[in-house]
């Protein structure tokens, strides 16, 4: 029994797979963000008093911010601050999908900030905007590193104001004693917004693992049976690779249209943009369809434990900011997942308000399929070779 080789190595197999499987576990324990994307916009006019020069509240604010973040002991600090001249500037970044969330300083800060010290005093209210459609969970981080730091002017504030008073000798009025429980105000705006439904901030990923599954089901059915077909000359053998092409289109037709009316009508998911969104879903079945049926090609059906294991490692990082991750996730595991070009489509569809335009996922998409497909035009010549050389060998026996 002992002397089977299976048997021996069946402790070292289940080990390999509890590795395996656990890898797709460690990218969701305890994210961290490092380097998210946050814009100041400092607009502040300053103040100017008596007999001194002019000052500028608003800057020293922001020097503060890039002083506590470039005087952090780590190496890669939880923010990174990007100074935007302009609140056009700004809204730009977070449409593009620059930023993850902003800070903005009114004009009046420092006239506000110093009339505290008046009997009539007036709070100055800074903005932040969260922009949620680019990524739930880092927008989410971003909002509440943005609230911490505004918290943190208001105990600073709060403990000059009550220094001065003390020096002063002076007795608060009604309204200093109220403005020195919230010195600073805040208002927060969401911009791109997921709705009032959370899960529909999720929703580019919850549609990713059935398309990505019928895409692979698809391509290996359709895989099996070309290649249980006659096929006696090259000529033939092209044809069967176009008819393969070709069911791949109505799969991919069929996927793209049915996934976000299921999804909209039996899930609940808010799908806007329906044409444009069952375009892109076919457009992205279509070259997965591509890919994956190229890969089957040229190294045969084994090969798509490759596909089942991108599956397994890609779902859990998809949902993820690449900030959120750790260099080796972000740089040899994320980036090499065609699917994300998926997710950032949807997302600009979605969130972005952005049609079915030649964008950088749409096009990489396109792409995509374009090489995979010049790669099963190409492996009928490959196939047909083999199968020459092995007539030969067996002519020549």
């Amino acid at each position: 029994m002992f002397k089977s080789k299976l048997l021996i190595i069946s402790p070292i197999i289940a080990l390999a797979v509890i590795f395996i499987f656990s890898l797709t576990l460690f990218p969701s324990v305890q994210p961290q963000p490092k380097n998210l994307p946050i814009a100041i916009v400092n607009e502040d006019v300053g103040v100017e008093f008596p007999n001194q020069p002019k000052m500028y509240m608003g800057q020293t604010i922001v020097d503060m911010i890039q002083k506590n973040s470039k005087t952090t002991t780590e190496k890669n600090p939880a923010v990174k601050w990007v100074v935007v001249k302009t609140l056009v500037e700004m809204q730009k970044g977070l449409d593009n999908q620059e930023y993850y969330a902003a800070l903005v300083i009114p004009k009046d800060f420092s006239a506000k900030q110093a009339s505290l010290r008046t009997p009539t005093p007036s709070s100055p209210e800074v903005e932040i905007f969260i922009n949620q459609g680019m990524n739930i969970a880092a927008s989410t981080a971003a909002g509440q590193i943005l609230n911490g730091v505004v918290d943190n002017m208001n105990n600073n504030i709060r403990t000059q104001l009550l220094d001065g008073f003390e020096k002063q000798g002076a007795t608060l009025t009604a309204k200093q004693a109220a403005g020195l429980a919230t010195p600073i105000t805040k208002k927060v705006t969401n911009v791109n917004e997921i709705g009032t439904n959370s899960a529909n901030g999720n929703s580019p990923v919850s549609l990713f693992q059935p398309l990505w599954i019928a895409s692979l089901a698809s391509a290996a059915i359709i895989f099996i049976a070309v290649s249980k077909s006659s096929i006696t000359n090259r000529k033939e053998n092209l044809i069967a690779k176009i008819g393969q092409i070709g069911m791949g289109a109505i799969v991919a037709l069929v996927v793209g249209f049915g996934l976000p009316w299921l999804a909209d009508g039996m899930i609940g998911l808010h799908i806007p943009h329906y044409m444009d969104t069952a375009l892109f879903l076919s457009i992205t079945s279509f070259s997965f369809f591509l890919m994956i049926s190229a890969v089957l090609l040229w190294l045969g059906i084994r090969s798509i434990a490759l596909f089942a294991l991108m599956l397994f490692f890609g779902a859990p990082l998809l949902a993820m900011a690449p900030e959120m991750m750790s260099p080796f996730y972000r740089d040899w595991v994320y980036s090499w997942l065609p699917m994300r070009f998926m997710i950032q489509g949807l997302r600009e569809l979605f969130f972005f308000g952005k049609g079915l335009t030649w964008n950088s996922p749409l096009s990489t998409l396109v792409w995509i399929g374009v090489v995979s497909m010049v790669l099963i035009l190409a492996s009928a010549l490959k196939l047909n070779s083999i199968k020459d050389k092995t007539q030969n060998q067996k002519l020549e026996g």
